[in-house]
């Protein structure tokens, strides 16, 4: 895997060009995006020329883009056979944003259809034979496989967390709304938030921190142990024994380092906010792919021609509730971060499932997207069969930096563990 973090400090001093970060990803791809997939359009020429004309604070790096958020110089299919060969008028925000700080948009990665769940062609670099998550599969999959040092994915449910967990990288899900989803195909306007995977977590932090304008990196910083609350909701029973034991490695090696760990018992109102995602995210996706559902129900799967059947036929009342139930979680939440810093639990079931059929379940992350806060996927613990098992780290609204700092803390814990 490449360190956007070491791999700009070096462009920065002189001791690696742009041109040599590219033919390395290029060596890189050449190698392996036959077997992994990640990729729905390479532009890797056409990225150096333009990285090089200026560096910027991204430093002229390598950065792919999920195939959901738009490029004016490359195809943007959303996933669907219904917009392929499309390439739109304009990039999105975060893309023409990325490009004015100096990366280089080495190419559009493979998303899920209309980031949902319908899986891509994408495999798990660390086994060809395993899922590599969704919907942001490309993006978490090329960072593992070492095609390029940073890529932007969404998340509604848990398509940044997951993915970036069963490939071993670091994942960061920023607060609701810090990075600009203009030129996003949206699913759900309530949930849809963009973010940023990289090798570890100061990489994924230096990305966002670049796109988002705000003092969010934590290269060279030396956090405080954090007090961590292990959270037990109702959901707890459905993680597998590793990723449980993972979780318990988590907070005993924390505990020893120094951290306060509290176990914590969400109240019921959160059982209540993860059933009401669903109801938000149904009723948002039904009326945001109308024209789709209209007017190519056919060439849409039958997982997600079903969704958005279900999301019509809910009522604006019921999903009036289930705004209300979030905005009331939400408060909760708020008080509840008086009591610690950052909360630690699952940021999957367990490793990667065997197959492509699935990306596997989102069910330890929608609550936290719902929440709009900060989540970030601590990578360094491993199955018994070799495959990434990531933990989760959540912090308060608003709290970015926050809650990156205790990440990396952690991670510095899990590396050495692993």
């Amino acid at each position: 895997m490449l360190s956007a973090v070491k791999l700009a400090r070096e462009i920065e001093a002189g001791t690696t060009s742009v041109r040599a970060v590219f033919e390395t990803c290029a060596a890189a791809i050449a190698e392996r995006e036959e077997t992994i997939s990640a990729f729905t359009h390479q532009a890797l020429d056409q990225a150096r020329k333009a990285a090089e004309n200026g560096h910027g604070p991204l430093m002229g790096l390598p950065l792919a883009v999920k195939d959901n958020l738009d490029t004016a110089d490359m195809p943007t299919a959303y996933g669907s056979q219904i917009y392929e060969g499309r390439t739109p008028a304009a990039d999105a925000a975060v893309v023409a944003l990325a490009r004015r700080l100096g990366a280089g948009i080495i190419g559009k990665t493979v998303t899920t259809e209309f980031a949902f769940f319908e899986p891509g062609p994408t495999r798990n670099p660390w086994n060809p034979l395993h899922t590599p998550g969704g919907s942001s599969s490309g993006s978490a999959a090329g960072i593992a496989a070492g095609f390029f040092p940073l890529s932007l994915g969404t998340q509604t449910g848990g398509s940044v967390v997951r993915p970036a967990s069963f490939c071993g990288i670091a994942g960061f899900k920023p607060t609701f709304g810090r990075l600009p989803r203009e030129g996003l195909k949206i699913f759900s306007w309530s949930l849809d938030t963009i973010g940023v995977f990289g090798k570890g977590v100061e990489d994924a932090a230096f990305g966002a921190a670049a796109l988002s304008g705000r003092n969010w990196r934590v290269d060279g910083a030396s956090p405080a142990a954090p007090h961590i609350a292990v959270v037990h909701s109702h959901l707890w029973k459905e993680a597998s024994g590793e990723m449980r034991q993972a979780v318990e490695t988590a907070a005993r090696l924390a505990e020893k380092a120094g951290a306060k760990v509290s176990t914590v018992e969400l109240p019921g109102i959160f059982s209540d906010a993860f059933a009401a995602h669903q109801v938000i995210q149904d009723y948002e996706a039904a009326l945001a792919l109308g024209f789709e559902f209209d007017r190519h129900n056919v060439s849409l799967s039958q997982v997600l021609r079903e969704t958005l059947a279900a999301g019509r036929e809910i009522p604006p009342d019921n999903y009036d509730i289930a705004q209300d139930t979030a905005r009331k979680a939400r408060q909760n939440l708020a008080g509840l971060f008086k009591e610690f810093d950052v909360i630690l639990t699952p940021s999957a079931p367990g490793a990667a499932p065997s197959g492509l059929g699935s990306t596997g379940s989102s069910i330890f992350n929608r609550l936290w997207t719902l929440m709009g806060v900060p989540c970030v996927n601590v990578p360094g613990l491993m199955s018994a069969n070799h495959l990434p098992l990531g933990v989760q780290i959540v912090g308060p609204y608003g709290e970015d930096r926050k809650t990156l700092l205790a990440a990396l803390w952690l991670e510095g814990l899990l590396r050495k563990q692993g």
